[in-house]
């Protein structure tokens, strides 16, 4: 039996980069990857928004990661020529019963170390944004975005110049601890269930399954963790409707946590999406059923912005969110679940990153940095 000293589950974007982290440090560092290309799931299914990290608590590690990250993602799309830019955004409050918040999140994100938060009036506000309704917005100059999919293929990439391996078309169909290793039983090919299973035993497991990290710990017995999946739509804006949106128009976030509201990013093609929605969905894999009509979209994207008619609107891509938050009413402030990354409670060896949705593209680099010390310490 090979024994190697790190398999990482998932290579979404925070596989790929704590592939590229511990491989600069470690040798024999495997990724496991069930789809045929990695990061086709959550890692490219969003809006591609570099984050500032104005939204949350001070202390969590949703707030330290996107901070850090932020700055790290920049750095690094810029050293390896990923396309990116740095476009700033505006937070909308459309009416005066929204100012108070609006300067809540002002305050919570210098609490959180942002810097270039600046509270625009209407008038600032129509100049940065002309067609945009609304009373006063909350500028951050350290927002912008990025090609999701070309961050992901550089991350990979740079990750087996270093030494790692990377494993498509594989799946972990089972866990076992072996003293301070695990055995990770494995099946590769399109049709994995006619190939036979291969089993290597690692020093260190880290489970960054994304969607299914809860059912990757369930091999180990684990189930403290769930991941309810929220599905979020997008719609295009037709071209000829483009010129509305300048940059990165958002409303104020959703009371219960839920999403960031239905937003307007105008892309590094120059198109602009509509989106995300978020609603519970029972089946991790259903992208499509029961979409969102774009009259739908249209409501919501008329409260910033009055010109947009259905018309103006056409169906895009989806994408869906490991929540660790269950469906149904939440007491006010009770909708946040922060970033799980922690050992196994029982096997010290096993490293889970459980819940990384919005905004891990963002805080990746930095995720990668705290599993790279936490793997560093199982492996002494």
């Amino acid at each position: 039996m090979e024994r190697v000293n790190v398999v990482i589950v998932g290579a979404g974007v925070v596989g790929c980069a704590t592939a590229l982290a511990l491989a600069h440090h470690h040798s024999d560092v495997f990724v496991v990857e069930q789809l045929p290309r990695p990061g086709m799931l959550t890692s490219t299914r969003n809006s591609g928004v570099i984050h500032s990290g104005v939204y949350y608590p001070t202390g969590s590690l949703k707030a330290r990661h996107c901070v850090r990250g932020n700055r790290l993602l920049y750095e690094f799309c810029a050293a390896h020529g990923v396309p990116h830019r740095r476009t700033g955004k505006v937070i909308v409050a459309s009416d005066a019963s929204e100012t108070a918040e609006l300067d809540a999140l002002r305050r919570l994100g210098e609490a959180n170390g942002v810097e270039g938060l600046r509270i625009l009036d209407r008038a600032a506000l129509k100049q940065r944004e002309p067609h945009v309704q609304g009373v006063a917005a909350l500028e951050i100059d350290s927002t912008g975005i990025v090609s999701s999919e070309e961050l992901v293929k550089t991350l990979a990439r740079l990750a087996v110049q270093h030494g790692a391996h990377l494993l498509l078309h594989t799946r972990v169909t089972r866990l076992e601890p072996a003293g301070t290793a695990v055995r990770v039983w494995m099946r590769t090919g399109e049709d994995s269930a006619a190939t036979e299973e291969e089993v290597v035993e690692t020093r260190c497991l880290v489970n960054s399954a994304g969607l299914f990290a809860d059912e990757v710990a369930a091999l180990l017995g684990n189930t403290r963790w769930r991941i309810y999946p929220v599905r979020g739509e997008y719609c295009e804006l037709a071209r000829s409707k483009a010129h509305l949106i300048a940059g990165l128009v958002y409303p104020l976030p959703h009371p219960e946590g839920l999403s960031l509201g239905v937003h307007f990013t105008r892309t590094l093609h120059g198109t602009v999406l509509v989106g995300p929605t978020a609603r519970y969905i029972e089946d991790k894999n259903d992208y499509e059923r029961d979409r969102e009509p774009v009259e739908e979209f249209a409501r919501r994207a008329k409260l910033l912005v009055p010109e947009i008619e259905p018309n103006d609107l056409t169906p895009a891509y989806s994408g869906i969110r490991p929540k660790l938050v269950p469906p149904g009413p939440k007491p006010a402030g009770k909708g946040f679940a922060d970033f799980v990354i922690a050992p196994d409670p029982q096997f010290p060896q096993v490293i889970h990153l459980m819940g990384i949705e919005s905004p891990g593209l963002t805080a990746a680099p930095s995720i990668a940095e705290q599993v790279r010390e936490m793997v560093a310490a199982v492996l002494g």
